[in-house]
């Protein structure tokens, strides 16, 4: 069987987006090769010891012992494949601009093993023309002089870490193709694995609205945010005004204060927005306001948690609960409470955290919730973390989650 004949998909990529697409397909009765630059990762993965919390180890062995599923850092393998999409990483560099080395790399790594009539998908988020500019042009200067039709599109990843009711099935997908023969064998791919696709015009399209859904949350969270500090100007409990609003049963949505933003979308992808308008001599002054006052929470936090310690302590002491991103995962990713702490510190306090899904954060090891403190941040609600253990001891907690406003000593954001 030819490798456009074949149902072999091979995946550029096995952390958060990848692996878990590698799991969905062999679902659907796909053979799937896993490539990964990391061999430490590749030997984990095929060790059965699953990198990433929404894929059980369980689920990962019963795809190795089915022999529809292996990992590989050899690109070579591409070959065999009549589908490859491209799930790695695009961060941000040091100047808070797209970083695309990642995305380059395995675009050059794929290119001369590329076989002909393959569909070469990329699901890595960035700015639109990034699929037509930089990935097309690399696979099609570096690809066998035999693979004369290559197909690409775009169809950017929706996953959500740690979401028990969304997953690569469920969620719709977006799919934009360079051209109508492109589009057909993206849009067949996807309807083989999830529930819904949707089509759109071109891969810019699909770039675009990537960038438009975390932009939206990012600009929504910068609201409140800022809502919060003009409520707590004035003594008003800005979650009693959220719980009001929310009674409209149209025209509103529901976004609570916090820490800041953090993770693997939505700090990253609005300045890939912001990048891109500059680039086209424009600017994209909403969303970079809304950057702004997104990282300006995490001071504020760290001031309101100060200003509920005796002022003759010289260097108070301040418990971090929660470090990951979000709740129910160890993923540290772009965390808020990196600068939260940074900032406690600055301000002359000494610092310790405590999270029971992360063993390690930033070279540092968690404390135990007996740890002595004169304040304690709840930034992130993470299961198996007991407050009581502190408001019994009368430790003044600041919490950020508003999930604990009805016990003694808490004090919501």
């Amino acid at each position: 069987m030819s490798a456009q004949e074949s149902r072999i998909l091979a995946i550029i990529g096995q952390g958060y987006v990848g692996l878990p697409l590698a799991m969905a397909a062999v679902d659907a009765g796909w053979t799937v090769i896993g490539i990964d630059n990391f061999e430490a990762k590749v030997a984990q993965i095929n060790s059965g010891k699953s990198p990433v919390e929404d894929i059980s180890d369980n689920q990962l062995q019963t795809a190795l012992a089915s022999g529809a599923y292996r990992a590989s850092a050899d690109f070579s393998y591409v070959a065999k494949a009549s589908v490859i999409t491209i799930c790695v990483p695009t961060p941000l560099d040091e100047k808070r601009e797209p970083d695309l080395s990642l995305l380059r790399s395995a675009a050059t790594a794929i290119a001369p093993f590329v076989s002909n009539k393959t569909l070469v998908v990329s699901e890595s988020t960035s700015y639109p023309g990034t699929l037509r500019d930089i990935i097309i042009p690399t696979v099609n200067s570096l690809k066998p002089k035999d693979s004369v039709n290559i197909y690409f599109a775009s169809a950017p990843e929706r996953v959500n870490p740690g979401d028990l009711v969304w997953n690569q099935k469920n969620t719709p997908r977006l799919v934009g193709a360079i051209d109508t023969a492109s589009q057909v064998k993206a849009l067949a791919f996807y309807r083989s694995i999830c529930d819904a696709v949707v089509s759109v015009t071109s891969p810019e399209v699909a770039e675009s609205a990537k960038l438009l859904e975390n932009t939206f949350r990012l600009v929504n969270i910068a609201l409140v945010n800022e809502f919060t500090m003009l409520c707590k100007s004035t003594g008003i409990n800005v979650n009693e005004v959220i719980d009001a609003a929310s009674t409209k049963p149209y025209g509103f949505m529901p976004f609570r204060p916090g820490v800041g933003v953090g993770g693997h979308c939505i700090p990253v992808d609005p300045l890939y927005l912001t990048w891109w308008a500059r680039q086209n001599g424009n600017r994209a002054k909403f969303v970079e306001s809304a950057d702004f006052i997104n990282h300006e929470m995490p001071k504020y936090v760290a001031q309101r948690a100060l200003s509920m310690v005796d002022s003759l302590k010289t260097t108070p002491r301040v418990l971090i609960l929660g470090v990951a991103y979000k709740p129910g995962v160890g993923d540290v990713r772009e965390t808020p409470v990196s600068e939260l702490r940074d900032h406690l510190v600055g301000l002359g306090a000494k610092v310790a955290w405590h999270d029971p899904l992360v063993k390690n954060w930033e070279d540092s090891l968690p404390v135990d919730l007996d740890w002595e403190c004169d304040v304690a941040i709840l930034a992130i609600k993470q299961p198996g973390m007991d407050i009581k253990q502190l408001t019994n001891r009368g430790i003044q907690i600041l919490d950020c989650t508003n999930s604990n406003s009805h016990l003694p000593e808490v004090t919501s954001l």
